[in-house]
């Protein structure tokens, strides 16, 4: 009888320990990257943005988003992702310091308590006069990449990644880096036209 309780209990003390799975997530296709360019300064709102650039194909651009009726408000729509680069054009009027100062409080200030680092990309494009900051935010905040252009006389544009979703920066780190490369893509082909 001991034998047979022995026997038993090294049986079954042999098999696999069950251990807790990690969570995972689920594999998000990215189309390819294909762009087109767009010049607002011809665009059907009336008001005449003094920009153009290269944006993705998989997005849709909205020159009246909702909620907002001022000149110079528009969106680059990702409905399949369902996240947005809510974009703004000003014309600088003496007021740069103010402008580059508001931009700073809402892609740091707003965001410093929630985030785990944020990073700052100088970005530099003397021979079409394209100068500004990439931000890159890191961890649980509700964006995760703004950034701000001017040519430090006439025009000043900056951009904003949002997702429509909780902020989970694991889960939607691949997509972030995806979208990060087209706001890259947007800064680096972005010329201003004759205002």
């Amino acid at each position: 009888m001991l034998i047979f309780a022995v026997c038993i209990t090294l049986l079954s003390g042999c098999r696999d320990v069950q251990a807790p799975k990690p969570r995972g997530y689920y594999r998000i296709d990215l189309p390819d990257k294909n762009y087109s360019i767009i010049d607002l300064n011809n665009n059907s709102t009336g008001n005449p943005i003094p920009v153009s650039f290269e944006y993705p194909l998989h997005g849709n651009i909205s020159l009246k988003p909702d909620g907002f009726s001022g000149p110079g408000w528009f969106n680059i729509d990702f409905p399949v992702f369902r996240a947005k680069i809510y974009l703004t054009y000003r014309k600088i009027e003496n007021n740069l310091p103010a402008l580059i100062d508001e931009a700073y409080k809402m892609s740091v200030t707003n965001h410093i308590t929630k985030a785990d680092a944020i990073n700052e990309e100088v970005i530099l494009f003397p021979e079409r006069k394209v100068y500004g900051i990439l931000y890159d935010l890191k961890g649980s905040t509700a964006t995760a990449v703004q950034f701000f252009v001017t040519d430090s006389t006439k025009n000043f544009f900056r951009g904003s990644l949002y997702f429509e979703a909780e902020p989970n920066p694991d889960s939607l780190a691949p997509v972030i880096d995806y979208f990060r490369a087209d706001i890259r893509h947007l800064i680096e082909t972005l010329n201003w036209n004759k205002n």
